[in-house]
């Protein structure tokens, strides 16, 4: 007994979680000094008061569902993901873990949840989401750039470097020729040019 009463004292101080009871009423019956810190906005303890007030509207079903299912199998811990005002017009994330507690005749009490803030972790996930998107928008344009600078655009320039030969075998002035020295120099640079960028590009 000693220890579980540690144990509520340890949640009641805690700077990093939250505790709060919500009775069948849908009612604030306990709340830590860490969650009316953050989520009081009126400079009045949120005990007694409708849990949904703190809540995304969008977000009280999640509150039903998984209430209904920590009545449904006492004992078990469920989770929830919830947004909560921030007081400033927008919301913060916070993860909770929910349980059913019972009175002493064994009827239902109401839930107890423990939770914290999960806002930088989700910012952080998203936006390594969008990173890795853009990577493979990114990796996939190189890859067409590769495509295209080894098929499409070596195509061509092997035809022009196929008729500077041939030109060589023919009888023309000098310089014709000397033209066609440098235009076959010109053409073979810029082969060597996209066969590396061809390369660089490719997918391993």
């Amino acid at each position: 007994m000693q220890q579980n009463t540690e144990i509520i004292s340890f949640l009641a101080d805690s700077s990093f979680f939250y505790s709060i009871g919500i009775g069948m009423d849908g009612n604030y019956t306990y709340v830590s000094a860490n969650y009316d810190r953050n989520f009081d906005f009126l400079n009045e303890s949120l005990l007694g008061k409708n849990f949904s007030i703190t809540l995304h509207p969008d977000d009280i079903a999640i509150c039903e569902e998984v209430g209904g299912k920590c009545f449904a199998e006492p004992g078990r811990l469920f989770p929830a993901t919830l947004r909560k005002h921030d007081g400033k017009g927008g919301f913060v994330v916070t993860q909770w873990e929910m349980k059913a507690y019972f009175d002493e005749d064994g009827q239902p009490g109401g839930i107890f949840c423990i939770g914290y803030n999960i806002t930088e972790y989700m910012d952080t996930k998203s936006r390594l989401a969008d990173a890795n998107s853009e990577l493979s928008n990114k990796e996939t344009r190189l890859q067409e750039i590769g495509f295209i600078q080894s098929h499409l655009v070596r195509k061509p320039l092997a035809n022009i470097i196929g008729l500077v030969n041939i030109i060589n075998t023919m009888d023309v002035s000098k310089n014709i020729k000397n033209l066609n020295d440098m235009l076959l120099e010109s053409s073979v640079e810029l082969d060597g040019v996209i066969k590396s960028i061809s390369n660089k590009t490719s997918s391993d």
